[in-house]
């Protein structure tokens, strides 16, 4: 990968000049929205044990077929939050009207979360949606790393996680993103993170379908890979956090199809496959020369490490929760 910041920083940093930034905790403590623990358990199919624990999204979330969640990383990732939080990534799925992708911030302790849109600064002060699958999510510091299937990897830094309120009376028209008549309106979404970098996959390289994080070693790995179909050749790989010289420390073939997601932690690898929309997933567990499967919900996605459990997020409509299972 090669580093393509082009003027992404620039855009960014003039619309925060203007709007000025919030933290995570501000927009958990303004959170309006409240997923319900252990709810939607159709979710977990015929899953056996069921998972440790798991928080369902309310029930505008559950039904809408527009937005579908996809990655999910947390404060523990990230290290430096200071917050206990999960953070999911969802994109937008009718060919008309593009919305983008966003992310949710769902705090575990309260179990209230609130969306914000992911956006494209632009160096005259707009910005407008970003039109990918954001399969994947991962935060590491203050960046948020979006896997974008055919592009790479387009980074978000939360240092930006910016209020509307702070720039207007409302929330601006909930059909417009960008700026329109002198004012800002993004979906009708209170919060907008501008992205700030992006790396770049050479023409026709490897896809990136989903990313994650190890913290177990001495030093944090990004963790990225690819979903094939019925393929058994996708690939996974583990990266230097600053992606120096724009390539992995190392990358292996998995051997499974429909892999959704993919953590290596304390050597051993973990990987989520799925199964359709009726159909319980499987978690597929590597250690040494040994492989083994473990029961999954139906629809598991991303991975993520907290608080010693292994996470993930489910995508069907009805059937959307964060769940952790043992390690």
């Amino acid at each position: 990968m090669s580093r393509a910041t082009g003027d992404l920083a620039e855009g960014a940093a003039k619309l925060a000049g203007e709007i000025g930034a919030a933290s995570v905790q501000a927009v958990l403590t303004e959170a309006n929205r409240t997923a319900v623990r252990r709810g939607a358990a159709g979710a977990l199919g015929s899953m056996q044990p069921k998972p440790a624990e798991w928080y369902a999204f309310d029930t505008g979330d559950q039904r809408t077929t527009d937005w579908y969640p996809q990655g999910l990383t947390g404060g523990e990732d990230s290290g430096t939050l200071g917050v206990p939080v999960f953070v999911v990534s969802w994109y937008f799925r009718p060919e008309a009207g593009e919305r983008g992708i966003r992310v949710s911030f769902l705090s575990p302790q309260t179990l209230k979360y609130r969306h914000a849109l992911l956006v494209a600064a632009r160096p005259d002060g707009s910005y407008g949606p970003i039109d990918i699958h954001a399969g994947g999510v991962a935060c590491h510091g203050d960046l948020l790393y979006v896997a974008d299937t055919v592009r790479g990897l387009r980074v978000f830094d939360l240092r930006n996680l910016l209020d509307l309120s702070t720039a207007q009376n409302d929330l601006g028209d909930p059909e417009r993103a960008g700026r329109h008549d002198g004012k800002l309106h993004a979906f009708g979404y209170r919060y907008v993170i501008p992205q700030t970098d992006q790396w770049q996959v050479a023409t026709a390289g490897p896809r990136f379908s989903f990313v994650s994080v190890d913290r177990s070693g001495s030093t944090p790995l990004l963790i990225t890979g690819e979903f094939r179909g019925d393929d058994p050749g996708g690939w996974v790989a583990r990266w230097p956090l600053d992606l120096a010289g724009g390539e992995p420390q190392d990358a292996f073939v998995m051997g499974q199809p429909k892999i959704q997601g993919a953590l290596s932690s304390g050597g051993t690898w973990y990987l989520s496959q799925s199964a359709g929309s009726t159909t319980n997933g499987k978690l597929i567990v590597h250690a040494g020369d040994t492989s083994r499967t473990r029961p999954f919900p139906i629809g598991p996605e991303d991975l993520a490490v907290q608080d010693g459990k292994l996470w993930s997020v489910t995508e069907y409509p009805g059937k959307r929760v964060i769940f952790g299972v043992g390690l």
